[in-house]
């Protein structure tokens, strides 16, 4: 487990915050501590937070980052969660919530679950007076997406422990004229349960759900009280 903070000469430097530039930027400088040649693939999870303005780096990886650069502060530590069954965590997690769908070709595609509760709340014709709010959708649709899923990585969660918010919307180019990357994610914040030991500690290491190479998927957790 790793902390990835920039130095303070780093901060001061004002060609590094003309170049950083949201996501995308944020992808390449993380993916540059731990590349030693094009064909290493990614072993490692990242996430991303501000303190400020300035960006501080969480991962979870198998090898060391290496300070190639020479603007970064990284401290590390070994990461070996002792985990067993019934126990309760306080997590914070950034996903991509997305649902695959075939479509009458055969071919599948994924579907944003906040944008999809919302055409079907808008098939459903409800008067405006009915709808739920914003925040409402995010919740159910983001909670009930973390709670289908949870099982699978080991762990549980109940309505009304589980905080989803801070939807956002992301899209950028990796090269100009190329099709966008498009992402959605939410932030979830709460309690889990551990179900299966083994599945979960599999879920700390390589993450939850998709977009794990964008900041995606780290589940970051501490025992709870």
């Amino acid at each position: 487990m790793s902390r990835i903070t920039l130095k303070v000469e780093a901060t001061e430097n004002r060609d590094f915050w003309r170049s950083f530039g949201g996501e995308y930027h944020a992808h390449n400088l993380i993916w540059s501590l731990f590349t030693d040649g094009p064909d290493r693939e990614r072993d490692f999870l990242y996430r991303q937070e501000l303190a400020g303005n300035v960006p501080t780096f969480f991962s979870v990886s198998e090898r060391e980052p290496v300070n190639r650069g020479g603007m970064w502060l990284i401290e590390s530590k070994e990461y070996a969660p002792i985990l067993r069954e019934g126990q309760r965590f306080n997590f914070v997690l950034k996903a991509n919530p997305v649902r695959t769908k075939a479509d009458e070709k055969g071919g599948h595609h994924r579907h944003d679950v906040v944008m999809n509760a919302k055409k079907r709340l808008q098939e459903d014709l409800l008067p405006a007076s009915e709808m739920p709010s914003q925040q409402e959708i995010i919740q159910e649709a983001g909670f009930a997406w973390l709670a289908s899923r949870s099982e699978k990585y080991g762990f549980s969660v109940l309505n009304g422990e589980v905080r989803a918010d801070g939807y956002r919307q992301m899209r950028f180019y990796k090269k100009k004229g190329k099709r966008p990357i498009q992402i959605s994610t939410i932030d979830y914040t709460g309690l889990l349960t551990v179900t299966e030991p083994e599945a979960f500690l599999n879920a700390l290491f390589t993450g939850v759900g998709s977009a794990k190479g964008f900041g995606c998927g780290m589940i970051m957790i501490r025992p709870a009280r």
